[in-house]
């Protein structure tokens, strides 16, 4: 039975903020730091100043390094187009033109990823740093530069780095950008030359947001403390394969010797040479984790103040140290239930004769959004310039990571399947246990340089095959260490064991030479050849080209497993048969190619029914919740010879359903309620179509039902490192052994931020509530009353009653008495935050950079997945953080936005200029070929040798 609990906190309230013009925002920042600061430093931070580091977009700059001009076609929403006549001069100017726009973003992503965060922003980000130095992502970034990548992929990151550099030469930070301006007030940073090894690092960000399941093998050792093996099976059912279909269904898993169809052969074998041993089937399913804790949370602050800023505006901005205590996240949110969403449809089912893509992944909301939009064009494509493509891009990167060419179109998904593994380790004085005997760890040292403080030297300890040891670093696996399960003849535990970390990531890859190769290629044949090469992460990717071809590959390093482990806990690291085996060979991956259903769909499903492939590439998949809807759409808009048009695919991307409503609701209108007051809220789910539209006031009341069914049924009863930080609760006391039976009480407090705590409320939550619901009686539906309006509860029907109750009054307080009054968009708001000084700096620099709220439709596994936690509250935590749709018959009647605009700067006219656009699910024109970009460009800037 799960621990008896009663709540003693509630949630804090959502946040809140205003949104004002422009112009009115400058006026206020010249007035107020004027006032603040005095005339000389009003005059410092006057309009010029703002203005010094906005990009010049007309005219002629002279670079060094090029071999020809090059032209620089910026449209109304200041999203360029780049034309040259080589390569290298090609991915120049790429470096450049990002860097104008985006500089300091590129800037704090190269220190998070080497570790250097603690030298812009000081003592604050010392553990962070620590953390990342333990994996060492620059390390294995320059490995691959040394060792891995070809020769013109080094050329071509070699020309983007001198691109970058020729931006920054002569200029100090203010010219740069704002934020150093205000950094300049408190530490004597100055930006260092970008490296390509620089550009390289980014993907390991990328890759580490998502890896895979880890946070999931977290979330199960940390259960183990407060519940049972069958409860925490409960909470991560098997995937519903026969409901949810997966991706792969009419596909191949080896170009060679095996076919697999639906219904048919099931291959249950490896194919011959492949490496390792077929590995079993996981014990549980569960969600898909593709994000995790970033690395670290908070370390000793510190403050530093500047002797030539006047003392009030240096009051202010000394907190900078104080305050930036959360690493800025790479491109996923820390939590789970995130995901994207892409799909495409064969010409035969096309208004246009010709597939249609669409893609939309599902990221953290920042400002500036992770993507940067641009075209990359050769004026004549030859051996000497090889490239023609626009897209989606990185900044800090060189290449297009999603888009097309003149010839293909493609996106990605994450596909989670497993790459990481968290090993238990016992460590001694000398080493750690492997196979009867100790074993030195490697070791290396590692200097944190502090900005106003002291440098730190760390020690880093890592396995013989090379797995770092997190714990030393990670409060969290700390008590995975203490608490993770193990058998009776695993060595003393101790204070606990050490938690080490196997990941794909922290092994040289060629994931850069990807890139370029997606870029340029022609065909499937070449698309799969180049998507080989994408080992980390793992990504689904869709295909499609002019010629009508559709497609789905699964590239990646996948790693194979013995019989005795399936990934889902941290594995016995004292015994080499938990050791991965080997690797999948790429052409045992599954993919598909013009399938006879006509199209297909990825948003984070399973990739291939269990049964029917030899290897388990995850236990943790997403439910399919998303992907079957969207399956959903384009079937009923194909029956009986419909066609689907660009904005039929638009449509679907913002379609806000709710899944979980169309179980819940019939149930929650049949359950009687004394309350008139909770009636009458009851009454809006009546005739409620089950769409989450911000001014809906029934998906209002609907998500905060699930919200409280969720916390009374499960989170009241989690262990306290997976609740809310604030929530605090009398749980029946524990020891070494498990529950004291004895009645004994005592208070716990939740450990976790909002949007990474559990009950999340995503997919693999509606597996578990509708599991349960053919148990109407079970252990799970029983919490005790609390107060006088909310009694006790010991079946699904009494809970489902309280929650209905909870929910009616915890509205009341957020939105008022007045039902009439409520809306969905009230509570559910898109605040866009600067990573850095816009998330805990002083409060006026987060008015000067900071932009929302926006009040936005959809909701938790919609395909408008607009996600909140609701363990957390209601509040965006993460957004389609873009949308793009292509028309492979007119590229240039193709579609696509961006979550913020082109560019960094605060006061830049496109700094947000496409957050309302994209919130009403607008999409702009994506100009391509020559007359198209011509007929849209507002600015010409002509970069000359």
């Amino acid at each position: 039975m799960p621990p008896n609990t009663t709540a003693t906190t509630g949630d804090k309230p959502a946040e809140s903020g205003r949104k004002k013009g422009r112009k009115a925002r400058l006026v206020v920042l010249v007035l107020v730091l004027a006032i603040i600061g005095g005339i000389a430093y009003g005059a410092y931070w006057s309009i010029s100043t703002v203005r010094a580091s906005f990009p010049q977009t007309k005219g002629t700059i002279t670079l060094q390094g090029l071999s020809g001009p090059v032209d620089v076609k910026r449209d109304g929403n200041g999203i360029p187009q780049i034309y040259a006549s080589s390569d290298e001069d090609l991915f120049m100017a790429q470096g450049f033109v990002q860097a104008q726009d985006r500089f300091y973003e590129m800037d704090v992503r190269r220190h998070m990823t080497s570790g250097r965060l603690s030298e812009m922003f000081g003592t604050s980000q010392v553990k962070n740093d620590e953390f990342l130095r333990t994996l060492g992502w620059d390390r294995i970034a320059k490995q691959e530069y040394d060792t891995k990548l070809s020769a013109s992929t080094k050329k071509y990151l070699d020309a983007y780095a001198k691109g970058v550099n020729a931006y920054l030469q002569g200029k100090d930070g203010k010219g740069i950008s704002l934020e150093y301006a205000a950094l300049g007030f408190v530490n004597d940073y100055k930006p260092q030359p970008w490296t390509p090894v620089d550009s390289v690092s980014w993907l390991k960000a990328m890759a580490w947001d998502l890896r895979g399941n880890m946070q999931d093998e977290i979330d199960r050792a940390l259960m183990t403390s407060r519940l049972g093996p069958q409860q925490i099976q409960d909470l991560y059912p098997e995937y519903p394969y026969s409901r949810n279909k997966p991706i792969v269904q009419d596909g191949q898993y080896s170009e060679l010797t095996k076919t697999f169809r639906q219904g048919g052969a099931s291959g249950t074998s490896q194919s011959t040479g492949t490496t390792g041993t077929t590995r079993t089937s996981g014990t549980t399913g569960g969600a898909t984790g593709t994000t995790g804790s970033s690395a670290g949370t908070t370390g000793t602050t510190g403050s530093s103040t500047s002797s030539t800023a006047g003392s009030s505006l240096t009051s202010q901005l000394g907190g900078l140290y104080d305050v930036l205590d959360n690493v800025p996240t790479a491109v996923g949110v820390n939590g789970q239930g995130i995901g994207s969403n892409s799909w495409v449809v064969s010409g035969q089912y096309t208004i246009t004769g010709k597939p249609l893509l669409a893609n939309d992944p599902h990221l953290s909301a920042s400002l500036p959004s992770v993507w940067y939009q641009m075209g990359l064009h050769c004026r004549t494509v030859s051996s000497k310039c090889q490239y023609d493509v626009t897209g989606y891009t990185f900044a800090g990167m060189p290449g297009v990571v999603i888009g097309h060419n003149a010839n293909i179109a493609w996106g990605m998904t994450n596909s989670g399947v497993d790459v990481t593994d968290l090993y238990l380790e016992k460590v001694t004085a000398n080493g750690y246990l492997y196979d009867g005997k100790v074993r030195p760890f490697k070791t290396r040292e590692e200097t944190v340089r502090v900005a106003g403080g002291t440098s730190k030297t760390i020690v880093v300890r890592q396995t013989q095959d090379g797995m770092p040891l997190l714990s030393d670093r990670d409060d969290e696996l700390v008590q995975v260490g203490r608490k993770a399960t193990v058998n009776t003849a695993a060595p003393d535990r101790g204070d606990g064991y050490g938690i080490a970390l196997r990941w794909t990531a922290l092994d040289p890859g060629t994931s850069m030479d990807a890139v370029f190769a997606i870029d340029k290629a022609a065909a499937w044949s070449e698309f799969r050849q180049a998507a080989a090469l994408f080992d980390v992460p793992s990504q689904n990717l869709i295909y499609a080209d002019t010629d009508g071809n559709i497609g789905y590959t699964l590239p990646g390093k996948i790693p194979t497993r013995s019989s005795v482990d399936d990934g889902s806990v941290p594995a016995p690291g004292w015994q080499s048969k938990y050791r991965w085996t080997g690797f999948v060979k790429q052409d045992e991956l599954p993919y598909e190619y013009n399938p006879p259903r006509g199209y297909i769909v990825t948003a984070n499903q399973a990739v291939v029914d269990k049964d029917k492939y030899p290897y388990t590439l995850t236990t943790d998949w997403g439910y399919g919740t998303r992907s079957q809807r969207i399956t959903d759409l384009i079937e009923s808009k194909i029956k009986d010879g419909g066609k689907i048009s660009t904005d039929d695919m638009r449509q679907m991307q913002l379609d806000d359903s709710s899944e979980i409503a169309k179980l819940l609701v019939p149930k929650l209108l049949k359950i009687n309620l004394d309350d008139k007051n909770v009636r009458q809220a009851q009454k809006l789910l009546e005739g409620w179509d089950y769409t989450q539209e911000s001014d809906s006031a029934a998906a209002a009341y609907f998500n905060a039902v699930w919200r409280n069914i969720l916390k009374l049924a499960f989170g009241n009863k989690l262990p306290k490192e997976l609740r809310v930080k604030g929530q605090c609760l009398w749980v029946d006391k524990i020891d070494s052994t498990g529950p004291v039976d004895d009645n004994t009480k005592v208070r716990e407090c939740g450990q976790r931020d909002t949007d990474q705590a559990q009950p999340d409320g995503g997919d693999r939550w509606f597996e578990v509530v509708r599991n349960l619901m053919d148990k109407p009686d079970s252990d799970w539906w029983k919490t005790p009353r609390s107060g006088t309006r909310r009694p006790a509860a010991t079946t699904m029907d009494q809970l489902f009653a309280r929650a209905m109750i909870d929910a009616r009054w915890e509205l009341t307080a957020k939105l008022g008495k007045d039902i009439d009054t409520w809306s969905w968009g009230r509570l559910h708001r898109l605040f866009l935050k600067n990573q850095t000084l816009g998330t805990d700096g002083p409060k006026i620099l987060q008015y000067i950079l900071n932009r929302g709220p926006w009040k936005l439709s959809g909701g938790e596994a919609t395909v408008n997945a607009t996600g909140w936690n609701a363990a957390g509250g209601y509040g965006v935590v993460w957004v389609p953080s873009m949308r793009m749709v292509v028309n492979l018959a007119d590229l240039d009647k193709s579609r696509w936005i961006n979550l913020s605009g082109a560019s960094g700067h605060a006061f830049s006219a496109h700094y947000t200029d496409q957050t309302s656009k994209w919130a009403k699910g607008e999409l702009l024109p994506w100009s391509f070929s020559a007359n198209a970009v011509d007929k849209s460009t507002s600015d010409t800037l002509v970069l000359k040798p």
